[in-house]
């Protein structure tokens, strides 16, 4: 009852303030912007992230700086039904965003042009994985210092297991799967053939997505958008004699070079968003709604999956997300439900906690899995309980198998003098000893788990896709697959965005709507990386499910594949 009042009031403010700079915005309005100006920098989540109240401190942002794919493509529906607007510049600087987001941002674009609207482009220096944000511009013009790193994709697969045998450390693993080869890194002393064939298979499904946007782009048959490739990479001058960039232009002439006049002293005259919306007779306005918008629960499981509670940022803990999931279901105001995983993997137990509970608030109702990075192992375990599985194109799902095992330091001990003398009853007693590897019965008690892990893996997967546990079989062992190839496989339903999967949640609850707010439960997302891998070795359990560090670690102009 006293929702309504406030409403009134708080609608009733917001008018008053729109009349009262009605006559400023009029006198501005002669001087509306043709050009609006943005910045593209960091990894521009799909929603902007929650902003605390009271901040002290803190490095200043630029006014310019997008703060989320939703912001951007709802100023670009302003900008693209005003006949004034020509069009936009986009500044880009350190962008580093996944390719799903990559996709979605140049598919806003897109859209926006498709209104007859243009995109000019500009940076300093971008990579790989900017570029074909850069170029996907009607004009791209770069600094005459500037630099384009277009060099293609690289993978480095890593094995410790000789290094580790110098210093006297020994991995003891049993896996299920010749695909599962998670445990290659911390036991062999060469990359195996199967581990180079999967790494190739990605860099072949990114190296393509690539050139076709730089043949789409640049209008390059796709022998020369590869040539391009391999001649990379660029200098300011090479960059445009290539074709790659249009001009070469100062950031303080920019203005000028779009048509616009720029008064001494002044900063370059290509006005932020806010600017132009402050020429608008009747800008948008956020009024507050008699009838809320439907909200959305999105609950993240980013990181290695471990039992216990806290682990933000590095892990996902079990007791963690059960209880963000339990915060969706009760939550009355959130009609649907969006599982984002963003996870490799970890301890079985772990995993199995999450599907449970995923399963009990999908009892109440829908809930959407979504990946557009990584859903392996406990991760994809994770993700079965949900009613669907959505997907990027380029996101790594599956590995379904399943390894455990220890590490020995026994060796390495003796060489620094420390001795120990193992005593037990019990003959698995000293089973997770690190000082000595399993005896025979101990491995057979260890391969027993692991097979008997596997088999529970394949019948909750082969139940939750109406498959049979033979056909699942064919598809696991640790197999690992790209969105696409998972959708052919039958482990995944759909390949789509992070806002198709929201509006998509909204139509299986029966609320169908393009206006949606989200609230998230549960931990930021982690980055995840071979550092925070090792550092949940202390307990072999971990291991469980666990693949292999496929972080995408962006290092200069190129993306390795650990």
């Amino acid at each position: 009852m006293l929702r309504l009042p406030f409403l009134l009031l708080a609608n009733l403010l917001l008018g008053l303030r729109l009349l009262l700079g009605l006559p400023f915005r009029l006198m501005a309005a002669r001087k509306r912007p043709t050009w609006i100006r943005f910045r593209l920098a960091g990894s521009l989540p799909y929603r902007p992230r929650p902003v605390p109240r009271f901040r002290l401190g803190g490095t200043p942002v630029e006014p310019a700086t997008v703060t989320s794919l939703e912001a951007l493509g709802r100023a670009l529906k302003v900008l693209a039904a005003d006949p004034k607007v020509e069009g936009i510049l986009l500044e880009i600087e350190g962008l580093g965003i996944p390719d799903a987001r990559r996709e979605a941002l140049r598919g806003l674009l897109s859209d926006f042009q498709a209104a007859g609207k243009r995109v000019v482009s500009w940076a300093v220096m971008v990579d790989t994985d900017a570029y074909p944000v850069l170029g996907a511009a009607d004009e791209v013009l770069l600094a005459p210092m500037g630099r384009v790193e277009l060099v293609g994709y690289a993978a480095q697969a890593t094995v410790l297991g000789e290094a580790f045998g110098r210093v006297g450390i020994h991995a003891h693993f049993a896996r299920r799967g010749d695909y599962k080869t998670a445990p290659e890194l911390f036991t062999d002393g060469r990359v195996s053939d199967i581990q180079r064939q999967t790494l190739e298979s990605f860099l072949d499904e990114r190296y393509a997505a690539l050139v076709e946007a730089l043949s789409s782009d640049r209008g390059k048959t796709p022998e020369e958008a590869r040539a391009l490739i391999d001649a990379g990479p660029y200098s300011a001058k090479r960059a445009q004699e290539a074709g790659l960039v249009d001009g070469l232009v100062h950031e303080a002439d920019l203005g000028a070079h779009l048509g616009l006049e720029a008064k001494k002293d002044e900063e370059p005259p290509v006005p932020t968003y806010d600017a132009y919306l402050a020429t608008l007779a009747f800008p948008p306005v956020k009024w507050r709604r008699l009838r809320r918008k439907p909200r959305l629960a999105v609950v993240d499981v980013a990181g290695i999956i471990i039992p216990g509670s806290g682990g933000a940022g590095r892990f996902a803990a079990a007791d963690t997300v059960v209880k963000a999931l339990r915060r969706a279901g009760r939550d009355k105001r959130a009609k649907a439900v969006v599982l984002a995983v963003a996870s490799p993997g970890g301890s079985a137990l772990a995993s199995e906690q999450i599907l449970e509970a995923v399963k009990r608030v999908a009892k109440q109702k829908p809930v959407i899995a979504y990946v557009d990075q990584v859903c392996a192992s406990g991760g994809y375990m994770a993700a079965i309980g949900a009613k669907e599985i959505w997907s990027a194109p380029h996101a790594v799902v599956g590995s379904i198998g399943v390894f455990v095992g220890k590490f020995e330091y026994g060796e390495l001990l003796e060489k620094l003098g420390i001795h120990r003398t193992t005593l037990a009853r019990g003959e698995n007693a000293a089973f997770f000893s690190s000082s000595r590897g399993f005896t025979p019965h101990e491995r057979a008690a260890l391969e027993r788990e692991v097979e008997e892990s596997y088999q529970s893996f394949l019948e909750l997967v082969a139940q939750a896709r109406g498959r049979t546990k033979e056909e699942i079989h064919q598809r696991a062992e640790g197999r690992v697959y790209s969105g696409v190839r998972a959708k052919d496989a039958g482990l995944v339903d759909r390949i789509g965005g992070f806002e198709e999967v929201c509006r998509h949640a909204l139509d299986e609850a029966r609320v169908p709507s393009d206006d949606f707010d989200i609230v998230r439960y549960g931990g930021p997302r982690a980055k995840l990386s071979l550092l925070k891998l090792l550092m949940g070795a202390a307990h072999p359990a971990t291991y469980a499910f666990c693949t292999a560090a496929w972080s995408l670690q962006r290092s200069g102009s190129s993306t390795r594949i650990e």
